[in-house]
């Protein structure tokens, strides 16, 4: 960053860049905190209680990371050897480093969806609950709400209703990786509980569109939790006074949740204005929350993905590369509706 000739650098590479605000910071620095370790962090304690009360579970762990977060949710459904399915471009599956693979021994397969969605027929296709002693089992399905890749897409909540009600019978689990369920709900009006209604474990996410400078958190049972927590600490997970970044994530609750709605418009004012500098780029009807994927390809774009984002770069706008010909663009509250207007002007030339 401070490299750039840029003093109004828009960064839009993802959510998780922002700084925290100036009362999160005062927050952080009164915190009443205590040793994690042995579950004797005040604050801490404090923030797993209210998330574990608003998505409808007996208990939750406060997480560095959400890729810690889903480790360990899908360890509470999974045994080694079995397997998980879930969208092929679903964050567990590109986006963590095969941890689930390397670290507990689960498999994964996957169903396509353009926008990340759940394919209840493919589910119904691959699902193998007994899979008998020469066949891989099924034991979780991993829902994404919002889908990152799908580009911010909202898991429809009848769909998630009869996932549900097509596994649990065969006792096959579900778990929601909610890194920005936040998002969903602010989109849709249904709580974040209404959505973890239909899934056994749960992760969510504080330092994306909430903007926290860290943490997520994994629900569920008190069963799973107390695994969780041990699981934590073996992956050398355990944190200490951890209280200063939990009184973060819980001022992000207190105050930035609904304002994540901002966001959601900045991102439709995105792809309202991309599509109208290169038609068939992205359809603007579906920036559903804080995320725009722009399809180079589909829009007929000479220069690649990577050449976009250096020419944007150079003009002092920041975007992420999803491939050769697809580009990801990630709004938050520390970018501004002129920044983001600033933003569609670059990338507009960017891509000419």
């Amino acid at each position: 960053m401070a490299s750039s000739p840029h003093d109004d650098l828009v960064d839009l590479r993802s959510d998780t860049v922002t700084a925290p605000t100036e009362g999160m910071r005062a927050a952080m620095a009164r915190a009443e905190v205590g040793d994690d370790v042995y579950a004797e962090d005040p604050t801490c304690r404090a923030l797993e209680e209210r998330v574990a009360g608003m998505l409808g579970k007996e208990a939750a762990l406060f997480t560095a990371t959400g890729s810690l977060a889903n480790l360990l949710g899908v360890r509470a459904l999974v045994s080694p050897g079995s397997e998980v399915l879930c969208e092929s471009r679903a964050h567990i599956a590109r986006a963590e480093l095969g941890a689930h693979a390397a670290i507990f021994g689960v498999t994964t397969r996957t169903w396509a969806h353009p926008r990340g969605l759940i394919d209840l027929d493919a589910v119904h296709s691959l699902l193998a609950p007994d899979a008998g002693p020469y066949f891989v089992s099924t034991a979780a399905v991993s829902i994404e709400n919002t889908h990152n890749f799908g580009g911010g897409s909202v898991q429809p909540l009848d769909s998630m209703r009869k996932l549900r009600e097509i596994v649990a019978p065969v006792g096959v689990g579900v778990h929601l990786d909610g890194a920005r369920l936040w998002n969903a709900s602010a989109a849709t009006g249904i709580t974040p509980g209404e959505y973890a209604e239909f899934a056994d474990t749960v992760s969510v996410c504080l330092s994306k569109g909430l903007g926290a400078p860290v943490g997520s958190l994994v629900a569920g049972t008190a069963a799973q939790i107390e695994e969780a927590r041990v699981w934590r600490k073996r992956l050398g997970g355990g944190w200490r006074q951890a209280g200063v970044l939990a009184a973060a994530g819980l001022y992000a609750l207190d105050h930035h949740v609904q304002r994540v709605t901002e966001d959601h418009a900045h991102a439709r004012l995105l792809a309202e204005r991309l599509a109208q500098a290169a038609p068939g780029i992205v359809d603007p009807a579906t920036a559903e929350t804080n995320i725009v994927v722009l399809d180079l390809a589909a829009a007929g774009v000479g220069p690649d993905a990577s050449e976009v984002a250096g020419r944007a770069r150079e003009a002092g706008v920041l975007v992420s590369v999803l491939g050769p010909r697809a580009l990801r663009l990630v709004t938050h509250l520390d970018v501004d509706e002129a920044g983001c207007r600033r933003a569609a002007d670059v990338l507009a030339a960017a891509l000419s």
